[in-house]
This record gives structure tokens, sequence and C-alpha cells, in this order.
């Protein structure tokens, strides 16, 4: 029996808006300046500045900051062919430092912080926002490209742990030969413990990741200055000279070029899909003052390694080190990329959060591993699929270096959705708004900018990079053959339902026999009476004293104020509306939100209340409406959602359900 409920569909738009799921709500949340940043004082009022920043260090910049690890390596094995002489060193390092100074430093910090949505952010906060002020042109496109990027954010999700855990433990290489064959195994039993740990969640050592990346960032900061200060010559590859030169003298590597010196940005997304934890300010400073000088000191140290002793192109990074300091870095360095590789699977966590809520996936169980941090979260279906798929990557590629070619493709497909979405909601403004006129100027060329490094990585696809595409479009097929299923269903059960109106003149002329007590009734549609009240009804002739029909409706804005979350309605005298209205951020627990109900208009204690859930089988029948094949896809994921009931916090034993059978 496929738990379509009356229906799940409470758990995104109201039934029947199905298909604009996709499309709806962000808006920029308070621009840059006074008015964020009261919201970012109300919001994480209560913590310290210096917390909010060091929380930051450790979730933000993981990624990122592990860059370090393998980007250069990846750059300088992509031009071994014309050698590691100090034209191609500096030419290297030129392009990494604008990459790192515009992908990260304009693009994210300086402008895609500014476009929050109630201060949240991501792709999809960003989608919600772009739909919402309606002033965007081809809002469906635009929806369905951040879908895509939501997408692809999984197919980097299943990447970054990988690639992040081996090119630290490779690092034992360096210390003997025979730690080569060990280099898969130690990162396989890595990878499951992290995994495995994922159900205990983060609190006991979340307060760890800060200082340990801070940590992190001082070492690879301080190793880079101390080789830069015997060779100070290499600070001269800020010159962006060099990089244009050496794209211009080898110009059939310069796309392979590019695409290598993209891995040294990858992880800027972060920056933005954590911005509702930490705030802009925090992560700001952070990357100011300590992550970007430490990530140029480093870059530019292992450049003037190599401009000394061209054989460290073995691996950079490492022989920067003293070889007493060896192992110690390696130690070090898995902690920092477990931690990188911790901060994905927690965004991929409220990502997925994040879908559930807006209707783009089935229900899912979700548990919070946190009774003080809302946004700890931990989903165990995506965590079994990461874990698998990140197990098979490491096994499959073997080396950072084979796995680096799949690396980037998925994340650059993220990172331009990110800016023709920004670039979308600053055109809609920029007629009414100087402000945005002017920050529509500089952001544009971020679009030709992310396409040029998108072209770069296709020439990954065939060596991997297929791996996180296929996986992002499996993922895209899925949401939307949810969605579409979803409204299908929605539009045959919307015809078997009453209309307010008629069904309390079919009432008057049955008079079924009226017991005592409260039952609520859940139903997606705020406006007719669900099948499950008429077939209670019609089928046991009975009707409640107090009768309610609750409708939870997922706004497409982070958190709805407590204030505008309930709207009572009374019908007849034995029939309410309730309307409870959530943000995607939160979670749509029933009895608490009745609870309000009572204090705003219902009149009557809910806590002995019977919930009657809709549980239909759905039938595959007519070959109209989607593929077939789409059908039995909607078909499993109805039938393996979560039960409505424990999704929703309502407890078993006060749940009545009522079946009949839907026909797609």
């Amino acid at each position: 029996m496929a738990d379509t409920d009356e229906k799940h569909e409470q758990n995104a738009a109201p039934e029947g808006k199905a298909e604009e799921a996709a499309e709806q709500d962000i808006g920029f949340g308070a621009p840059a300046g006074a008015g964020q940043e009261r919201y970012e004082a109300r919001r994480h009022g209560n913590e310290p500045f210096r917390v909010l920043a060091l929380g930051a260090l450790g979730v933000v910049f993981g990624d990122i900051g592990t860059s370090p690890l393998y980007a250069l390596k990846t750059c300088m094995e992509a031009v071994k062919d014309v050698g590691a002489g100090a034209a191609t060193v500096m030419g290297i390092l030129s392009l990494i430092f604008w990459a790192v100074t515009l992908v990260v430093t304009v693009k994210y910090v300086g402008l895609v912080l500014r476009t929050d949505n109630r201060g949240e952010g991501g792709v999809l906060a960003l989608t919600a926002l772009v739909v919402t002020e309606g002033r965007a042109r081809r809002p469906v496109v635009l929806a369905a490209l951040g879908l895509a990027g939501c997408a692809f954010f999984y197919g980097d999700g299943t990447i970054t742990p990988a690639v992040s855990v081996l090119s630290a433990i490779e690092g034992l290489e360096l210390a003997s030969p025979e730690f080569t064959k060990a280099v898969v195994p130690l990162s396989v039993i890595v990878l499951i413990v992290l995994f495995g740990a994922q159900r205990r969640g983060t609190g006991s050592i979340g307060s760890l990741f800060g200082p340990v990346m801070l940590v992190w960032f001082i070492v690879i900061g301080v190793l880079g200055a101390a080789k830069i200060l015997e060779h100070p010559g290499v600070l001269a590859a800020i010159n962006p000279s060099y990089g244009v030169m050496l794209v211009a003298h080898h110009p059939r590597l310069g796309m392979l070029v590019l695409a290598s010196v993209f891995l040294a940005v990858t992880g800027g997304e972060a920056l933005y899909a954590d911005l509702g934890h930490f705030g802009r300010q925090p992560i700001r400073f952070v990357w100011y003052v300590l992550v970007w000088p430490s990530l140029t000191l480093n870059y530019f140290g292992q450049g003037a390694l190599l401009l000394s002793d061209p054989k460290a192109v073995e691996n950079p990074f490492y022989l920067l080190a003293p070889p007493a300091l060896l192992i110690p870095l390696v130690v070090l360095a898995t902690a920092a990329t477990i931690i990188a590789s911790q901060a994905v699977i927690s965004g991929v966590f409220s990502m997925t959060q994040q879908a559930l809520q807006l209707g783009f996936l089935p229900r899912m169980k979700v548990l919070q591993t946190s009774a003080s941090s809302i946004g700890q979260i931990y989903v165990p279906t995506v965590n079994a699929i990461l874990c698998v798929a990140t197990l098979g990557l490491v096994i499959a590629f073997r080396s950072s270096d084979n796995l680096a070619n799949a690396y980037g493709i998925a994340v650059v497909c993220t990172m331009l959705i990110t800016a023709i979405l920004m670039v979308a909601l600053l055109r809609g403004r920029a007629a009414s708004d100087a402000h945005s006129r002017a920050l529509l100027f500089v952001a544009a060329p971020f679009i030709v900018i992310d396409a040029l490094f998108l072209i770069a990585n296709v020439e990954k696809i065939p060596n991997g990079g297929w791996f996180p595409l296929l996986f992002g479009l499996a993922v895209f097929m899925t949401m939307r053959s949810w969605m579409r299923g979803r409204a299908v269903v929605a539009e045959q059960m919307r015809r078997q339902e009453r209309s307010v109106k008629g069904f309390l003149e079919e009432l008057e002329r049955q008079h079924p026999q009226q017991v005592p007590g409260t039952a609520v009734f859940l139903t997606s549609n705020a406006e007719g009476v669900p099948r499950t009240l008429t077939r209670n009804t019609r089928c046991n002739g009975i009707m409640h004293e107090r009768s309610v029909l609750l409708s939870v409706i997922t706004e497409r804005i982070p958190r709805v104020p407590r204030g505008g979350r309930i709207r009572v309605t009374r019908l007849s005298p034995q029939l309410w509306r309730v309307e409870a209205r959530v943000g995607f951020m939160e979670r749509a627990d029933v009895p608490r939100l009745m609870r309000e109900a009572e204090r705003l208009g219902l009149g009557f204690r809910t806590d002995n209340a019977t919930y009657f859930l809709g549980r239909d089988d759905i039938v595959v029948s007519s070959p109209r409406g989607m593929a077939r094949w789409r059908k039995r896809l909607f078909l499993f994921m109805a039938r393996n959602a979560e039960f409505a009931g424990a999704h929703f916090g309502i407890p078993p034993e006060r749940i009545i359900e009522l079946g009949g059978q839907v026909q797609i």
C-alpha cells in the first residue's frame, strides 16, 4: 500500500501546486547593510562572534582548505608534457591565485553572500528567492536549473570525501614505499568509520572542528611562508601575465590546465550553503583574515619548492615539511580531510531536508542528533547511498590523481547555476534599485568565467567525470519524477473530494451519528473536504463532535514567524479548518502545531485527538500523464516513503488510516 496520505503533499506546497513546487520562493533577504546585520544579530545573538567565526572555520572552509593537498600537484601533472620549468610553475601559480581571488573572494564572499533567503543560503534557497520575487524571466527554467544545481551537489557529496581522504593518506607513501599498498585500505577504513559515525551526530566532536582547522591553516601557512622566504621571487606570480602567457604559449593545454586549476576553488559553494549557520560577517572575517592568506602562502610555498627542486612535483604539499614532521602532518591532514568530508556530508543532509520539505523528494527518516542544534541531523538512507558511492570511487580510482579527473565537473555545474540565478535575481531588481544594477554589472561576467571552467572540465567526462554527472542526473530525474507523480496523484484525488458547501448539505440530508471526541483530518487541500472525512461519514456513518481539517503548508522561506504560522477558520458548528505554515528549514510537528492552534482560536484541547490519514494504493493503469517507467519509479518511492504519521510526529496510537485506490 502506498502511503499517499491526504496527502504527503503537506510536505510541500498545497495540493494542486506540485508543478509549481520547483519554481517558488526565494527572496533576497535584507540587502547588505544594516537590515541584514540586525537579522544576524537576532538569529545569532546569543553566540559570541569568536564562537561563530571558529565554527565557520571548522565547517565552511574544510573543503577548500584541503585543496592544497592535491590542486597544484594535479596542475603539474596536467602540464607534464611541457616540463616543470620556472615559466610553467609561475603560470600555474598565477592562475590559481586569480581563480581563488575572482571565484571565491569576489564572487562568493563579495557577491553571493549578499543573496540570502532570510538568512539562509544555498542553491535551493536562491532558487526559491528568484521565483518568489516574480521578476525573473522564464521562472520555470530557472526553477529547473535550481533543482539541477541541488542534484549536482549530491554528486559532489560522493567525490569530496573520497578525494580528500585519499590525498591525505597518500602522504604515507613518502615516509616509506611500503605504505603504497595500504593507502586504499586505510582510506576505506577511515571512510567507513566516518559514515558509520554519522548516526551519533557531530555534537560530541564538533567543538574540535574549529580548533583543528585553525591549527591546519596556521601550519600550511607557516610551511608555505618558510619556503617563500627562501625564494621570494615566486611572489611575482601574482602578476596575471604569467598565467596568460602559459595559456598563450601552450593553447592545446589551456583547457586542461584550467580544469586542474579549478580544483583550487572547489568548496567555494560551501561558503554560501552554510550562510544560515554562521552568518555573513563571521564567514567573511575568517576568509579574509586566515583562510585566504594561508591558502595563498601554501600554494606559493609549493611553487617556490618546485622552482628549487622540480623533482618535488611528486607531492609538493608534503615535501614542504621537514622529514621529521611528515607523519604528524599526515595525521593533521587526515583529520582536516575528515572534517572537510563531514562538512560536505552534513551539507547533503541539510539539502535533503530542504528538498523533503519542499516536496522534491519522498519522505525519509530524518533524525535529530542534537538537542540544542536544529541543524545537526542524520538521514540514514542518504548516508547509506553516499557511503556506498564513496567507497566505490575509492576502490575504483585508487588514487587522488585518478579521482581528480572525476572531481570538479559537478561542482562547476552548481557554481554556474548559482551565477545564473544570482544574475537573474539582480536583473529583476535592477529596474527599481540602483544598488542591484551596480551588483549586476559585477556579477554578470562570472557566468562567462564559470562557463569557461565548465568547458575546461568537459574533458574530464570520459576519464571519470561521467560519474558525478550521472549521479546528479539520477537525483534530478528522481526529483522530477516524484514531483510529477505527486501532481498526477493530487489531480486524481482532487476529483474525488467534496466542496465544503456540498459536504455540509450532505450532512444535513444524512444526519450521521455524532460521536464524542476530536478528529483531525490531514489534507493538503486548504479549500475542499478530504476523502478521509467523506469516507468516514459515508462508510462508518459517524461524525465527531469536533472535526478539524488540518493543512500543513511548506512556505518557500526558511522559517515562518510564529505569529503567522496558524490560521483557524470555523466552517460549521462542529467543523474547523486549520492552516499551519512552516518554512523549508523547519520540521512539521503536527501535535505541536495543533497546540498552537488551540491558543489561536480553536477553542478546545487536542491532546486526545484522533488523527485520520489516507493510505491509498497507487495503481499504474493509464499510459497518459507521464512515462510508464517514471510512474513505476514514483510508485516505488511512494511505497517506500516514511510513514506520514512518523514524519509529522503523530503518536501511533492516535492514528486511524482510511484507504482506497488511486490510478495513475
